[in-house]
């Protein structure tokens, strides 16, 4: 079950990221023809590198049920059966690890419970905790840069699963 759900976000992931590189090619085809014709749109840039920022989490978050990170595997093809099983293990253990880490920095830096407490007044957050990451506006789109960030959190939370079923096929005995 947890394997199916882990393909399917996965496919849809893929989908998004290659919209958004279609997407970052045509921003910078445009921003290429004004800048020729002296008529330069500003915000072109900004829009090209968010987008490959969001392109580049959920490609990456893809990647994990796939195990297709770039590894070297000189030490691994060298083990027999059970020691390669258990590095296996090992490796979707630290994956998960990675991914528990980042959701706790997540939790660190955008506090949502002291946003909760606060009762989602951005002003009043602000002046208890003095983090200012829903309120700070991107340089030329003008829209808070917490949207642009908040695919950090869709990358925990869609690594996490993909972490979770490689974990739990190699546990059971499956091909990783």
């Amino acid at each position: 079950m947890i394997t199916k759900l882990s393909r399917g976000l996965a496919k849809a992931e893929i989908f998004c990221a290659s919209f958004l590189a279609i997407l970052i090619t045509l921003l910078i085809l445009l921003n290429v023809v004004t800048r020729a014709m002296n008529a330069s749109i500003y915000w072109v840039d900004e829009a090209a590198i968010y987008a490959m920022v969001w392109m580049t989490f959920l490609a990456a978050s893809a990647g994990i049920p796939e195990r297709s990170a770039v590894s070297v595997t000189v030490i691994k093809d060298m083990l027999n059966d059970r020691a390669r099983h258990v590095m296996n293990i090992a490796i979707d253990l630290v994956v998960l690890l990675f991914v528990a880490a980042i959701l706790y920095f997540l939790w660190r830096w955008l506090l949502p419970l002291d946003l909760l407490r606060a009762g989602f007044n951005i002003e009043t957050f602000q002046g208890e905790t003095f983090n200012f990451v829903y309120a700070e506006p991107t340089t030329t789109l003008g829209i808070k840069k917490v949207w642009v960030w908040i695919i950090m959190v869709a990358f925990a939370f869609g690594a996490g699963l993909h972490a979770i079923a490689n974990l739990s096929t190699t546990l059971r005995g499956g091909r990783p």
